[in-house]
């Protein structure tokens, strides 16, 4: 099994498009059983909160289911129960970092688009943007790299 946290600053936005994007993903293509996903915050700001509405009409367009997840905090112990860790912008990484306290020795934490050509690059918060299409864009782009990087790791 292999266990994706995706992280970004309240949970609300970019983490839980990416964690609905890489479940239909891994669904369409027959491979939910080999998957564990969720999505965390590295703040505590919106904890409880549902998905945002932006997030949650971007995926209807898009034809992608949208669970009931809330918001929550990502805890340092959860570095152990995850392969991948990801995170959807360098102040994300830094946070990451801070939570976990490690300096991740075991090579897990990544932004998303570390995956893609756009290796580095941060995928831009909705929250402040107002734009969920470009983000949806770098997510879906972001997650078809990483599902296809996961097919060659294990």
């Amino acid at each position: 099994m292999i266990k994706i946290l995706f992280i970004c600053h309240g949970n609300i936005c970019r983490s839980t498009m990416a964690q609905y994007v890489f479940q239909h993903l891994i669904d369409q293509s027959g491979l939910t059983a080999f998957f564990q996903i969720d999505s965390a915050a590295t703040s505590r700001e919106e904890i409880g909160n549902p998905v945002h509405h932006g997030t949650q009409r971007k995926l209807k367009e898009a034809g992608i289911p949208c669970g009931d997840h809330r918001a929550r905090q990502m805890r340092g112990e959860e570095y152990d129960k995850f392969d991948y860790i990801i995170g959807m912008d360098s102040w994300n990484i830094r946070n990451i970092n801070r939570i976990i306290g490690n300096n991740d020795p075991d090579k897990k934490v990544y932004k998303l688009l570390d995956f893609t050509d756009r290796k580095g690059q941060d995928i831009a918060d909705p929250w402040y943007t107002g734009n969920f299409d470009v983000t949806y864009t770098d997510v879906k782009e972001g997650c078809e790299a990483l599902l296809k990087d996961c097919l060659l790791r294990f």
